[in-house]
């Protein structure tokens, strides 16, 4: 008595839910990993144009004081006064960050100035006004 196989019956429906469940577990995992544009950077600020100006690509500890046209202050998105811009950068200091300055270029140099002179107070001497490129508009 012979025994008949049917070949080819298993590999003509191709079970597509295992590799749905891998691209959706793929998917999440880069949704928690990726972290998304702080909101540091999405303040709307003209920056100053240098000609050696480069794109910051790297995430480190840093701390972003960003100063609008009008001359305020915003760090973590939040509108602050200068005394709490100091008070900030003396727990940076302690924390040991460094300081990213994005001031726009139409407010008064003295707002600039007085974050920096607060970096020099607080012994940060590891901060950086940062421009745009020169094809940035």
């Amino acid at each position: 008595m012979a025994v008949k196989i049917k070949k080819g019956s298993s590999l003509s429906v191709l079970n597509l839910t295992p590799l749905i469940d891998v691209v959706f577990q793929l998917l999440l995992f880069f949704l928690v990993v990726t972290r998304f544009a702080s909101e540091d950077r999405e303040l709307d600020v003209m920056l100053p144009v240098a000609s050696e100006a480069r794109p910051l690509i790297a995430q480190p500890r840093e701390l972003f004081v960003n100063i609008d046209h009008q001359g305020r202050f915003f760090v973590d998105g939040k509108i602050v006064s200068g005394d709490e811009v100091e008070r900030m950068l003396r727990q940076a200091a302690a924390d040991h960050r460094s300081v990213i300055i994005r001031a726009d270029r139409r407010v008064q140099l003295d707002s600039a100035v007085f974050v920096m002179n607060a970096c020099n107070k607080a012994g940060i001497f590891d901060y950086k006004l940062t421009t745009a490129g020169e094809d940035s508009p």
